[in-house]
């Protein structure tokens, strides 16, 4: 059995939905002493990307080290089937303890014989059964859950119980009620005390898995999962007040820049849109209504994320201080990142949807492993949350299973190698055929394709980093397009994983 000296430990730290360009190191507007720590002491990765900029795919990617059209979880409100391997499961068989703390998202909202899911209604509230169930759950021995951003009424599982034993009886009286709504004139700030917050409910849950692998000499695996920054926009006191609104800069819109873009963006500008023709499966699907803020609801938005994530922030430092004061630091893998990133007015647009822009598909990451991962570097080395899974499995000394499909980021990190990837695919199903788009970014160009549809997006990064024109349609670019469709098609056909090589002619 292997001990903690022997292999790194990994510590994964994530938040929800968070945009790449609110790290205080380089966003003079927000303030994140304890993620700006990282960047110090670590490498900093300017171009990584989400898989696809839905939670349950992306989250899927992450343990599988497959993509959503692999690993089958490919829009929310499907799972990801219990059989697929995990990352986890490679590591437990290797002697590493692994946990999950926080949010998972692996499964719906919904249950149905066919397809069952724990984290849907009636076992999402049911805290008997969550009293004694722990794991196992996609590779992770240990799970300690909730599902619910900010007031939400999903709130549930082991939290729940939790803020019961932390003397929070009256907990719902903070969450909207199973049926009906909460008084409406509730806006960006929330009235839970700190100490019962979900944040400070998963760093004393992570640091007491710490306490225990330390206690234990055991190497381990430790997803501590957020769920701020993502919407509704709300937070306790001092958070959802540190930032004047007035004082931020807000992105919008240029006029006429949705002309040439796939219908749908316009239409999200409407006051009324329809989106019928695209909500082919009957459910919601993100991103597809109107979208129109004023200038002063984006800046007042803009202020409690902003909030939210430098609360984040300061649970994220309690994590790595407990780390440190456990004499852990130094043989520990911290990777932060998030699952897909956010729009808050960027060209008119709200939170999250079928729009590929860099706002939604790039991420803050953040990788630390002292003597290992030089400190202080910045590099645009592209990197995607499907590389997660090969990588960690790689600087742990295991062999990467042939079934994945990320590729084996280590040389980069530890900085022996510039980059390993020359391109990034994010895929984005959020309905079968209706809403099927498929995104190649590459150093210079991205191009975005959809399912059966004539149009599609082709930006120039170097040229219009900020993607205001769009050249799909452009003459004198059909030439980059009709090379960078070929080039997608060699991607899709390169991702494809050889579980095993040929050993014999015939």
């Amino acid at each position: 059995m292997p001990t903690a000296g022997d292999r790194p430990n990994i510590l994964l730290i994530t938040s929800d939905q968070q945009h790449w360009n609110t790290i205080g190191a380089f966003n003079p507007e927000i303030r994140t002493p304890n993620l700006d720590r990282l960047v110090r002491e670590g490498t900093v990765f300017t171009r990584a990307y989400c898989p696809n900029p839905l939670c349950t795919p992306s989250r899927a990617s992450i343990v599988t080290g497959l993509y959503p059209s692999q690993h089958g979880a490919w829009s929310l409100g499907t799972k990801l089937q219990e059989e697929v391997p995990t990352v986890g499961d490679r590591l437990q068989s290797e002697g590493y303890r692994t946990a999950l703390i926080g949010k998972a998202h692996f499964q719906p909202l919904a249950s149905t014989e066919e397809y069952p899911s724990i984290e849907a209604y009636p076992i999402l509230q049911d805290l008997t059964f969550w009293r004694d169930f722990h794991g196992p759950f996609y590779g992770f021995e240990h799970v300690e859950l909730t599902r619910n951003h900010t007031n939400e009424a999903h709130v549930g599982q082991h939290y729940v119980l939790w803020l019961e034993e932390n003397g929070c009886a009256n907990w719902r009286d903070y969450y909207l009620p199973p049926t009906g709504t909460m008084d409406p004139a509730i806006r960006h700030r929330w009235d839970i005390p700190e100490r019962w917050h979900y944040n400070t409910w998963i760093e004393e849950r992570t640091n007491a898995a710490l306490q225990r692998y330390k206690d234990d000499g055991e190497p381990f695996f430790l997803w501590s999962s957020f769920f701020d920054p993502h919407p509704k926009y709300l937070a306790p006191e001092p958070w959802c007040s540190m930032y004047d609104p007035s004082s931020l800069k807000a992105p919008g819109t240029r006029e006429g820049e949705h002309g040439a873009n796939p219908p749908h963006f316009a239409l999200t500008q409407e006051a009324k849109p329809d989106f019928s023709p695209y909500k082919e499966s009957g459910f919601f699907s993100p991103g597809l209504q109107a979208h129109a803020q004023t200038e002063e609801q984006v800046r007042r938005n803009m202020a409690t994320y902003y909030g939210m994530v430098s609360f984040l922030d300061r649970s994220v430092g309690r994590i790595l201080d407990k780390l440190a004061e456990l004499g852990l630091a130094d043989n520990t893998i911290v990777v932060f990142t998030t699952d897909h990133g956010h729009l808050f007015g960027q060209h008119g647009l709200t939170a999250k949807g079928p729009f590929h822009y860099e706002d939604l598909l790039k991420l803050p990451f953040l990788v630390r492993y002292p003597g290992h991962v030089p400190a202080g570097r910045r590099t645009d080395a592209l990197q995607s949350l499907v590389d997660l899974a090969p990588t960690f499995l790689r600087l742990a000394g295991i062999n990467v299973p042939r079934t994945m499909a990320g590729t084996d980021q280590s040389e980069v990190w530890t900085g022996r190698t510039e980059r390993v990837r020359n391109h990034i695919i994010c895929e984005n199903r959020q309905e079968p055929t209706a809403m099927y788009a498929k995104t190649y970014v590459e150093e210079r160009y991205k191009l975005t394709v959809y399912y059966n549809r004539p149009y599609g997006e082709l930006f120039d990064l170097r040229e219009d980093p900020g993607e205001f024109r769009n050249l799909w349609n452009d003459p004198a670019s059909q030439g980059v397009r009709l090379e960078l469709m070929q080039r997608l098609v060699w991607a899709e056909m390169g991702k494809e994983p050889l579980w095993m090589p040929r050993i014999a002619g015939a």
